[in-house]
């Protein structure tokens, strides 16, 4: 297996910096490749388990579980559609059906000329703007088939497209950087509206708290 160019500068070892344990870094890590190479494949899963001292089958085993890294070369820009009961309920299938047939592609399938990757989604804990699609994890509330496609369609034309609680959508390539931790601009502003934050108004204004749960123990590490 040749090696691969992903660890050559400094970021591996920034992110294995910031942890008491080398192996704590494996989830950024993994975000730092996949934005790299756009896939978690044989070589930088091997990568990855030599930088951390870990075997290929533990990091194997990271990137099977968990359903934002892909195993796939992902398109310029990941679609995701909830299709979970309530989104389900309110068109979230019907927009999933639409979408893959304007792309041509199935489920966690990539358009031919590699622009979009589009898949089915659990609940994106976003049930108040039911149904929600997410471009490159960025929420895209209330969303119709047409609307849809006009989001679809600007960002092929190469327009600008701004995320309905977020910023300006830059690539799932991006995204995955932010999620390793760097090149992060967040958005001015609150990222929840009035619908997102009525349960704890609710709340507030009936005095309601959380009980208190028991103090925290330290595990033992290993």
């Amino acid at each position: 297996m040749s090696p691969t160019p992903l660890a050559a500068d400094g970021e591996f070892a920034e992110i294995i910096a910031r942890y008491p344990r080398a192996r704590s870094a494996v989830l950024p890590l993994l975000h730092l490749v996949q934005s790299r190479a756009g896939r978690i494949g044989p070589d930088e899963v091997a990568e990855v388990a030599a930088a951390l001292d870990l075997t290929p089958a533990e990091v194997t085993g990271v990137v099977s579980f968990y359903t934002m890294y892909s195993e796939r070369a992902l398109g310029r820009h990941h679609i995701g559609v909830c299709t979970n009961t309530l989104c389900a309920m309110l068109g979230g299938d019907a927009l999933f059906e639409r979408l893959t047939d304007d792309l041509g592609v199935a489920n966690k399938g990539t358009t031919g000329d590699g622009m979009f990757t589009v898949e089915r989604i659990e609940c994106q804990a976003a049930c108040t703007h039911a149904p929600v699609v997410t471009i490159d994890w960025e929420f895209f509330d209330d969303m119709t088939p047409t609307k849809l496609a006009e989001v679809v369609a600007a960002l092929r034309a190469g327009q600008q497209v701004t995320a309905t609680r977020g910023g300006p959508i830059r690539g799932i390539r991006h995204t995955e950087r932010v999620l390793a931790g760097f090149d992060d601009d967040p958005t001015p502003g609150s990222m929840a509206d009035d619908r997102a934050l009525a349960g704890v108004r609710v709340a507030q204004q009936r005095g309601m708290t959380a009980p208190v749960g028991p103090t925290p123990t330290t595990g033992v590490q290993r």
